[in-house]
């Protein structure tokens, strides 16, 4: 099922699968920005990433004494969602524990997603309730993915990232998924990153921790299109291609594991823990331009 949102300045669909944005067009021109999944490249478009980020090592990890066995990214992004309130301008969407969650991850939770125009603005919001009786942990996350190039004529190199603040930061770097200890420089006291194969090949996405910006926008040399994300509050920013004519603009509360880790799920890297009854939120906005 697809729910469709609609204002003068944006056109946007939502799938009930994975409660997955499908489509972000500018309405007058009908000009299509996100990705669109072409299984040559990369099939999915903007997948939720819940309740891990990333790869755990070996693809398993240990709650107390029990091993369960997750995906990348978890199992959120494969699950029906319910379309549980639809207003003119936003979408709610919910996923609940259940017998067959319970089997891969041992917690009772209830997870919010809701689509919100805000004239030219997605605003996507999640919210994580722990229903269970015991703290839950977790992590979430976006990876929403791009077109890039946006027009015909263009090429992936002629696109650039804009930071909002001049950055000297490192990448942190994988091996099959996982994160292996090392990093190095991308930004030394500048705000653009050119894009380029070359970023990705062999090296999987770009990490980056604890950016003192908050704001970033996709951009071209040849043509006026901006597209800028606000990720304040998340701790990570992925970057990643496969590489394909997108590019995944990823804000995350959680992390891949380090290669060879072998502890409790709950002292994985950047893991969230709610108390019974608490809610967790967290929010981004897309600016089509």
């Amino acid at each position: 099922m697809v729910a469709i949102l609609i204002n003068e300045c944006l056109k946007v669909s939502v799938k009930s699968s994975g409660a997955e944005l499908i489509s972000l067009k500018k309405t007058m021109a009908n000009k299509e920005f996100l990705w669109q999944g072409d299984p040559a490249f990369w099939g999915r478009r903007a997948p939720v990433l819940f309740p891990i980020v990333g790869r755990l090592a070996g693809n398993k990890y240990q709650s107390d004494d029990e091993v369960y066995e997750l995906p990348q990214h978890g199992f959120a992004r494969d699950m029906h969602f319910d379309l549980v309130d639809q207003q003119d301008q936003s979408l709610t969407y919910k996923l609940s524990s259940s017998e067959e969650t319970l089997k891969l991850y041992p917690y009772n939770f209830e997870l919010t997603i809701e689509y919100k125009l805000q004239k030219s603005k997605l605003i996507v919001s999640y919210e994580v309730k722990n229903t269970d009786d015991k703290t839950i942990y977790f992590s979430i996350g976006a990876h929403p993915a791009l077109r890039c190039p946006i027009e015909q004529g263009e090429e992936f190199t002629d696109y650039y990232l804009e930071f909002e603040k001049k950055e000297t930061v490192n990448r942190y770097l994988l091996t099959d998924g996982l994160l292996n200890g090392k990093s190095e420089p991308v930004l030394n006291n500048e705000n653009i990153l050119p894009l380029s194969v070359d970023l990705f090949t062999g090296k999987d996405a770009i990490i980056f921790k604890d950016l003192k910006s908050s704001v970033v926008s996709l951009k071209s040399k040849k043509s006026s299109h901006k597209i800028t994300m606000d990720f304040a509050g998340f701790p990570y920013l992925g970057v990643w291609t496969k590489p394909g004519p997108f590019i995944c603009l990823e804000p995350w509360f959680g992390v891949a594991d380090q290669i060879g880790f072998e502890g409790q799920f709950k002292d994985k890297e950047a893991m969230r823990s709610l108390v019974k009854g608490k809610t967790f939120k967290c929010e981004y906005s897309i600016d089509v331009q």
